[in-house]
């Protein structure tokens, strides 16, 4: 399975591009503005997209990808998500205000898009790849997701403040080829990031000691502001140095970039 990283920053600047990450050319895992940087017959190839949850960083290409490529497309593009997700695209964005209900049009019966809601727990093949749904906690209703490749699972914490057990309690139970977890702020912005419900490093030391000691594999640090980048990661490696409330053991933690390609 191949999982390209379309954009994984927490804001936009230059080369810093929002979440989106493609895999195996047919699943997009949220749809922010790292969308833009496919070509027409890249999204055309996009079958379905998959929601963490409604934030816009997470969501901004979405209405502008479905216009690009609608009437390129023979079946309506499946859009996956939880169902308060699902409200919230359609009260707020999808609305013939924000943007054109391509739920309606051009016709009920044969809509630019179609709404999957999902459940917290939930397993699907899409494209013969097989999906479960995970849960998060942030300030909106929202999701991570593990997919599985042919030597483990990625597993994407989406947007999170952390506290979530039932994460970790699942992630223990998958073999786990990579995990991408999102630190949005610095420590100094602490106060901030719980406010939010973001992770900052001190904050991802104690979710990452939920670990199982046997959970061995890369971790990918996502969601980073630009502005903020250079110190998240001087604090991550300051926690694995060994300083207080540091990591309960090493890990091989990266921090990720639009572009990047993983094969699981």
């Amino acid at each position: 399975m191949k999982v390209r990283v379309l954009g994984c920053s927490g804001a936009i600047a230059k080369d810093c591009r929002t979440t989106s990450f493609l895999i195996d050319g047919r699943i997009l895992i949220d749809a922010g503005t790292g969308v833009g940087d496919l070509s027409l017959d890249e999204m055309q190839a996009v079958d379905d997209v998959f929601l963490t949850h409604s934030h816009l960083d997470h969501i901004a290409a979405l209405p502008l990808m479905l216009d690009a490529v609608a009437s390129r497309r023979a079946e309506p593009l499946r859009l996956h998500a939880l169902p308060a997700t699902i409200a919230a695209l359609q009260q707020h964005i999808f609305n013939d205000i924000i943007w054109p209900d391509f739920s309606r049009i051009p016709s009920q019966n044969r809509p630019f898009v179609r709404y999957q809601p999902l459940q917290m727990g939930q397993c699907l093949q899409v494209a013969g790849v097989d999906i479960e749904v995970l849960p998060a906690r942030h300030t909106v209703p929202a999701v991570g997701y593990a997919a599985r490749g042919d030597t483990g699972w990625w597993v994407f914490s989406g947007d999170t403040g952390g506290h979530c057990p039932e994460f970790w309690q699942r992630v223990n139970q998958l073999p786990l080829a990579a995990l991408v977890i999102e630190t949005a702020f610095s420590n100094r912005e602490g106060t901030l990031a719980r406010l939010a419900q973001h992770l900052a490093p001190h904050t991802l030391a104690q979710e990452l000691a939920q670990l199982a000691p046997g959970q061995r594999c890369p971790i990918y640090i996502t969601h980073t502001k630009p502005s903020e980048t250079d110190l998240i990661m001087q604090e991550i490696r300051q926690l694995e140095a060994g300083a207080p409330q540091g990591f309960a053991a090493p890990h091989d933690i990266r921090w990720l970039q639009a572009g990047d390609v993983l094969q699981v």
